[in-house]
């Protein structure tokens, strides 16, 4: 694809030779002639007058180097755009395999692709151009929108609900029982049924090895636009509210609501019953015990303030030196305390 097109079907001004070849894109420090790359934080600057991208996305116009810009409002958003004119993940072919298994009263939209080994229950609703890879598994009565794309062994349990173009990555379980016990006067645990289910909305994503336990009445619920990554657990009757990020080995336990625009970073744990409201940022390892206020940005376990948050960890290195000091203080206000020689207290 010429430079020239390219910049023109992007939206972005372009600054260098419109003829130029692009057959590919990459990052910085990977990007060879031919090749389209990026710079999305100022900070890696430096970093352009090193690369052999032929061509890169900025949000202003370079000066002095001799590279071809777009320069584009949003440089990422449109890298993640020019990739996809480069490469498209292979789709299987409509039609229903001989080896998957459909449940007769299941209804399944027009140009489905569903794999062997696949399996739709009884009084399933699929739409419209839905792919199930091998050993995806759709249980009794879940009604599924368009669009809808499983990867191998993800699975949608009993009369939950999914809207139009959800993607569950490898090994998601939307819907598997909330974790609920009630202990009994011989101090043993009897399992409440979970009754209630999960429900998905449209252009949400999931990934890898990620449960969505369904309630144990009402609902689950992840809203639409929610992007969820590997290892995430959403107790049940939790909120996933729209537009949220929630990072790997994230940890919600039940009827946990998050409002929109929340993002948790790796490994924050949530411990229930709370609500974090909107456009809070919680950082890595982060414990919340708490309600969150909106626009809040919290570090720690237990989290507070992140910007207190860092002079307390600053100033936690140096506790050794301060202690050691203190120590020292205290000995010599204790040593003009002491009576002189011959002195009476």
């Amino acid at each position: 694809m010429r430079l020239g097109e390219l910049a023109q079907r992007l939206g972005a001004a372009l600054h260098g030779d419109a003829e130029m070849e692009i057959h590919g894109v990459a990052g910085m420090e990977h990007a060879g002639p031919g090749q389209l790359t990026f710079l999305a934080n100022p900070k890696y600057a430096p970093k352009v007058k090193h690369t052999k991208a032929s061509a890169i996305l900025v949000a202003e116009p370079l000066d002095g180097l001799p590279i071809a810009s777009l320069v584009s409002a949003n440089p990422y958003h449109d890298f993640a755009r020019a990739l996809e004119f480069f490469y498209q993940p292979p789709r299987p072919e409509p039609g229903i395999h001989p080896l998957a298994y459909v449940d007769g009263t299941a209804e399944i939209g027009p140009d489905a692709s569903i794999a062997p080994f696949a399996y739709v229950g009884p009084r399933v609703k699929i739409g419209a151009r839905c792919t199930l890879y091998p050993h995806a598994v759709i249980y009794e009565g879940a009604g599924i929108g368009d669009d809808f794309l499983a990867h191998a062994h993800s699975t949608v349990r009993e009369f939950c609900r999914v809207g139009h173009r959800v993607i569950l990555q490898n090994a998601v379980v939307v819907g598997g029982d909330g974790f609920g016990f009630a202990k009994t006067k011989q101090g043993t645990h009897y399992k409440i049924v979970q009754s209630g289910i999960a429900v998905i909305e449209d252009d949400v994503e999931i990934q890898s090895l990620t449960a969505i336990d369904r309630a144990t009445i009402g609902e689950t619920r992840v809203e639409r636009g929610a992007k969820i990554d590997n290892l995430v657990q959403v107790g049940h009757a939790s909120v996933i509210g729209e537009d949220n990020i929630i990072c790997s080995q994230v940890g919600l336990a039940g009827s946990s609501i998050l409002k929109k625009n929340v993002l948790l970073a790796g490994q924050v744990g949530i411990s229930g019953h709370l609500t974090i409201n909107d456009n809070a940022v919680i950082y890595a390892q982060s414990g919340i015990g708490g309600d969150v206020p909106a626009g809040a940005v919290m570090s720690g376990s237990p989290a507070f303030d992140a910007r207190v948050w860092l002079r307390a960890i600053t100033a936690f290195q140096k506790l050794p030196e301060m202690l050691r000091t203190m120590r020292e203080l205290e000995k010599r206000v204790a040593e003009l305390e002491m009576p002189a020689e011959g002195q009476e207290k």
